[in-house]
């Protein structure tokens, strides 16, 4: 009984990632391309998150500057603690990159400072929300135009997490691609 239910913990998690990779391809690859246009014009990535999304905005920060999978110089990024907003105040210039990850049981209240924060920077947003909830639609109205959403639709907060995960590694896989090209085998 306990084996068959952490089979199907597996089975969910590889169901949601094959339903999810057609719709997320493109928003990924556009955030791909505001991280990859703010490291080559000389600004750097700040990256946050709110709850257990912190784990991730630290894990991401650490995989750009330490590199992913190759060897590469590191890359300019930061992750920011629960004094985003004032970091962001602080350090942040224009063509610079807010990355948000708000997690699907996030309040919002966190990621809402620090996109008016970025905002108030002329910096470019690019967030990363799960979830349905008041607070990922909160967020996701504050951004701008020009930001970019990578939405995951999916509300159980686990689930979303190991989505999340995946985003970011797809992102440092496509972030080396840019800046380094194919990498030989």
């Amino acid at each position: 009984m306990l084996e068959q239910r952490i089979q199907q913990q597996f089975f969910d998690s590889a169901d949601l990632k094959y339903q999810t990779a057609e719709a997320l391809s493109r928003p990924i690859a556009e955030a791909c391309g505001a991280l990859v246009g703010a490291i080559t014009s000389g600004g750097k990535l700040m990256i946050g998150g709110g709850g257990a999304a912190s784990a991730l905005a630290l894990h991401f920060a650490q995989r750009l500057v330490a590199g992913y999978e190759r060897e590469r110089p590191p890359l300019p990024a930061m992750v920011l603690g629960a004094d985003a907003e004032q970091l962001i105040l602080a350090l942040g210039h224009p063509g610079d990159v807010l990355f948000w990850i708000e997690p699907a049981d996030g309040d919002g209240r966190m990621a809402r400072a620090a996109i008016a924060a970025a905002h108030d920077k002329d910096m470019t947003v690019a967030g990363l929300s799960a979830g349905t909830g008041a607070a990922a639609a909160a967020v996701a109205a504050q951004l701008a135009e020009t930001d970019v959403k990578v939405a995951l639709p999916h509300a159980r907060g686990g689930r979303a997490l190991e989505l999340q995960l995946l985003v970011l590694h797809c992102l440092c896989d496509a972030i080396d691609l840019q800046l380094m090209g194919e990498q030989e085998p």
